[in-house]
């Protein structure tokens, strides 16, 4: 369910320029084999890290060609028993990386990047063990009856990628934040995760029923009269898939009103990419609660300068700004 991208991620960008470490010539080849996959392959995500300092969109983009191989082996069409293999030696590999065991001339690009990335930033990578048992899941078939089950899914998918994010971040006591807010980061970035994820999957029903894959909690397909799934254009009779589709969305509307609270206690270009891509899928969320059906005759997206006018909204802060005073009137 990995978006797909246009144009380089190492566009300049917004702000005063970041001057990179010196580095190897090895390990600046394996950062700029990431930033290609990253440029290649997703769209909404290379959008937001460009907004980035050089040193952590590098680092960024080692997470994503990490993250790109799990889910291409998930998504991809190895035989059933292959795939599992091939996790499992994916997993073996971020031993090796957490274990600092992958020299700077490894053959392995994306390893060495990552192991670079993680001696320059504090990333917990125990989250990406947990994307790929998430990418099992769905090697596995699984479905889930409900939301809480489902968040099981999406918290490792997803969740896992906002904690990851977040070591590269860091966080900054700005507009006012106390330390308590700050403690509950890594729960923010969590909940954003799940926000950005129950929007894609609203968006790739179609897809994702023609790979056999289906998401939303078998109690709410039921609910609205949904169960058969979503391999045509046309429901059944008697489905309400409009008020399928509203009711998801007020759980994501939720989410991203709980996740939006990290953006006061990130750096201002650390909140200005989160913003950045979290406004694009909420704007997505937008679009698809307008037109529900949309979603069932292809992939729902925005135009580059929609994209745009989310960068600078995040780049001036206004986001952030926003949540903050939110915050301190729940506070009070």
């Amino acid at each position: 369910m990995s978006p797909t991208v246009e144009g380089p991620t190492h566009a300049s960008a917004p702000g005063a320029p970041s001057v990179p470490t010196a580095m190897s010539a090895p390990i600046s080849a394996a950062y700029s084999y990431c930033e290609a996959v990253t440029g290649s392959q997703a769209r909404n995500f290379a959008y937001g890290i460009r907004l980035l300092p050089a040193d952590k969109r590098q680092a960024m983009s080692a997470l994503y060609a990490f993250s790109r191989r799990v889910d291409d082996i998930g998504d991809g069409t190895l035989p059933h028993e292959v795939k599992l293999t091939r996790l499992e030696e994916t997993r073996t590999l971020l031993g090796r990386i957490r274990a600092e065991e992958i020299d700077e001339d490894d053959t392995d690009p994306v390893a060495v990047a990552l192991a670079h990335a993680s001696r320059r930033f504090p990333i917990p990578l125990e989250g990406l063990d947990e994307l790929i048992d998430g990418v099992l899941m769905d090697v596995r078939g699984e479905t889930y009856e409900t939301w809480d089950d489902l968040k099981v899914y999406c918290r490792c998918v997803a969740g896992a990628i906002g904690r990851l994010s977040l070591g590269v971040f860091g966080t900054a006591s700005v507009n006012g934040s106390g330390t308590h807010d700050a403690a509950r980061a890594g729960e923010y970035a969590d909940t954003l995760g799940l926000a950005l994820q129950l929007t894609n999957i609203l968006r790739d029903v179609r897809e994702d029923a023609a790979n056999g894959r289906t998401y939303l909690p078998a109690e709410d397909l039921a609910k609205f009269g949904c169960s058969d799934g979503f391999r045509s254009e046309r429901m059944p009779r008697g489905a309400d898939f409009a008020g399928l589709v509203h009711h998801e969305v007020r759980r994501a509307r939720a989410l991203f009103v709980e996740g939006y609270r990290l953006l006061p206690l990130l750096d201002r270009r650390s909140g200005a990419c989160v913003a950045a891509m979290a406004g694009i899928y909420r704007r997505l969320l937008d679009r698809i609660e307008r037109e529900p059906e949309a979603v069932l005759r292809g992939r729902v997206s925005l135009p580059p300068h929609e994209k745009a006018y989310v960068a600078v909204r995040g780049l001036s802060g206004l986001d952030a700004r926003t949540i903050a005073r939110q915050s301190t009137r729940r506070r009070l």
